[in-house]
C-alpha cells in the first residue's frame, strides 16, 4: 500500500498538478493538507474519475484536510478529538487491507509564528492534543500513519540553514520537543527511516529564489506506529514536483507498506 501526504496550498488552484501527480504516483490513499475550500466545493469529481473515494474537513479559504482512498473509508473521524478548535486541521479514517486495517490520519498543525504570539501557545496546545490523540491510537496496537504538514522541522539538517531559524516557530525548541515527545510514544519517521542524507527538504518558499536556491526545510511527515513501521518497504521525496508549473510550495512525501 502507498500511502502519501501533501500540502497542496489550495486544491483548486493546484487540480491540474494533484491530478498529474495522482495518475504519475498512483499513491493507493494520498493525505491532502491546506486545501482551502469547503466539502462542498471540493473538486470531488476530478477525484472520483480517477477510481478514489475521499473523505474531506473543509474551510473556506484557510486550512482544510483530506483523504483520497483507492479503498473504502471507515471510522471517519473529523477534527482533532478533545480540542475544541473552529479551524480545519485534522482528519482520521481506516481503510482494509490484505492483513487488516490500517488507520490513517491527515494533519495540518498551526504555523505558530510569530513564535512570541498567543499562535505559538495555540501551536504547543494543539501538539499536546495530538499526542494525546496518538497515545490512544497506539493503543490499539495497529498499523497507524500519522501524516501531514507538522510545521515542525526536527533537527539541524532538515533545514537549510538552522542559525535563521532559530526563533522561529517551525523551530523553536520547543515545538521540537513537542514533536520529539510525539515520536517518543514509539512512532517511526519513515523518511529517516529509510534515508540519513542531510537536505532532504519537502518545503521551498515562494520567496527569494528558495527554490532555485535549495533554500528548503522539512516539515512533512509520516510517522508510523510499530506495527506499520515493520511493514515499511520504502519511502521517498517527490521533489521534482516543485519544479513544475503553478506548484505547491510543499511536494508529496510516501511511503510503502507491506498490507
Amino acid at each position: 500500500m502507498k500511502i502519501a501526504t501533501w500540502n497542496v496550498n489550495s486544491v483548486r488552484a493546484r487540480i491540474g498538478p494533484l491530478l498529474d501527480w495522482l495518475r504519475e504516483a498512483k499513491p493507493d490513499v494520498a493525505l491532502l493538507q491546506e486545501i482551502k475550500t469547503s466539502e462542498e466545493q471540493f473538486p470531488r469529481l476530478e477525484i472520483e474519475d480517477l477510481g478514489y473515494q475521499l473523505v474531506a474537513h473543509g474551510q473556506r479559504s484557510y486550512n482544510g484536510v483530506a483523504i483520497l482512498s483507492k479503498r473504502p473509508l471507515h471510522d471517519v473521524v473529523v477534527g482533532l478529538p478533545g480540542f475544541a478548535d473552529d479551524h480545519a486541521r485534522y482528519i482520521e479514517a481506516v481503510v482494509p487491507s490484505d492483513i487488516g486495517i490500517v488507520r490513517l490520519a491527515s494533519l495540518y498543525t498551526p504555523n505558530g509564528n510569530p513564535a512570541d504570539s498567543e499562535k505559538f501557545d495555540y501551536k504547543l496546545r494543539w501538539l499536546a492534543a495530538l499526542r494525546a490523540r496518538a497515545e490512544t491510537l497506539l493503543g490499539f496496537e495497529e498499523p497507524l500513519v500519522l501524516g501531514g504538514d507538522y510545521n515542525v522541522i526536527p533537527t539541524p539538517q532538515d533545514v537549510y540553514d538552522p542559525a535563521a531559524w532559530a526563533t522561529d516557530a517551525l523551530f523553536r525548541i520547543e515545538a521540537r520537543a513537542a514533536f520529539r515527545s510525539l515520536v517518543n510514544l514509539g512512532l517511526t519517521d519513515a523518511v529517516r527511516a529509510c534515508h540519513s542524507a542531510p537536505q532532504l527538504y519537502t518545503f521551498w518558499d515562494y520567496q527569494a529564489g528558495a527554490w532555485q536556491r535549495n533554500k528548503g526545510l522539512r516539515i512533512d511527515h509520516l510517522l508510523l506506529s510499530p506495527q506499520a513501521a515493520d511493514m515499511l518497504e520504502s519511502c521517498d521525496i517527490d521533489r521534482h514536483v516543485r519544479g513544475r508549473e503553478r506548484p505547491s510550495d510543499h511536494v508529496p512525501v510516501w511511503c510503502t507498506l507491506r498490507v
